[in-house]
């Protein structure tokens, strides 16, 4: 891993020559009076001179008379929103809390291991096939949760002007994408893991500094599951539990190659691929 790092930072210094180089020629080429400078007559020159002279002195009236711009405030948002306008902060608000009865509350768990289901999203439902063309058609929202207790995908779908649960779904084995919350948390696990050991001496290479939190990493992940013969058998059920691997960045900085590694959040557990 210390000598990916290395071979980033290689790619992003001569990345940076290349632009610098880059930049130079687009300037030699744009720069006024430049082209046909080898062509002949005295004449032919003094007026292509006169000219640029000339559009100069246009661009600095042009450029005086240019009044400083006026950002406008954003209109203020609705506490309800219509039709198929995206769904206000207030909505969502609303609808997590109907979405989620104390009962379900209690009986699940979060990423982090604490009562209530991970929050994943609130989307605006699409309208029911006969409500398509109907402006009149009553607004519902889709929320997304992940039940770590019970391994579960729990969607609801509420209806915004009822303000009542029309459907509940439980799916086990669908994995959607990852919450930043969940990123979060499989950078915890992993920087606390002895797994984790090579991304924390690839960070001290790229910043001089020690990695603690997540806080210190830009993060991107994707789901992982479980591929016959590919990895430890700690990592065979994933898929079936949430399991992700991790895109570190150093925040303006390289990259980490840590594909290797596979945090399973339903477990817990830090495991290397072996395939």
């Amino acid at each position: 891993m210390r000598t990916t790092v290395r071979r980033h930072l290689g790619k992003v210094v001569a990345g940076t020559a290349i632009a610098v180089a880059a930049t130079a020629v687009m300037v030699g080429i744009t720069l006024p009076g430049t082209a046909g400078a080898d062509d002949t007559g005295g004449g032919k020159s003094g007026q292509s001179t006169g000219q640029a002279a000339g559009q100069q002195g246009q661009q600095g009236d042009t450029a005086a008379a240019v009044q400083p711009g006026v950002v406008e405030d954003a209109p203020a948002e609705g506490t309800k929103g219509k039709g198929r306008d995206p769904l206000t902060d207030d909505e969502i608000t609303r609808v997590e809390k109907i979405a989620l009865s104390r009962q379900q509350f209690n009986a699940s768990e979060d990423v982090d291991g604490d009562r209530g289901p991970q929050r994943l999203g609130v989307d605006l439902a699409e309208p029911a096939a006969d409500e398509v063309d109907d402006p009149d058609a009553p607004r519902r929202a889709v929320v997304s949760f992940y039940d770590y207790k019970d391994d579960a995908l729990v969607t609801k779908t509420v209806n915004l002007d009822t303000g009542k649960v029309e459907g509940t779904g439980t799916q086990h084995g669908v994995q959607p994408p990852l919450s930043a919350a969940e990123q979060n948390e499989a950078a915890s696990l992993l920087i606390a893991d002895p797994l984790g050991a090579g991304l924390k001496a690839d960070f001290k290479d790229a910043t001089g500094k020690e990695l603690g939190s997540p806080d210190q990493l830009q993060i991107a992940a994707m789901i992982y599951r479980a591929v016959p013969g590919a990895e430890p058998a700690v990592l065979d059920k994933c898929g079936e539990h949430r399991c992700v691997r991790l895109l570190p960045k150093v925040k303006n900085g390289p990259w980490i190659d840590a594909r290797s590694l596979v945090i399973d959040l339903s477990t817990r557990k830090v495991a290397r691929l072996t395939g």
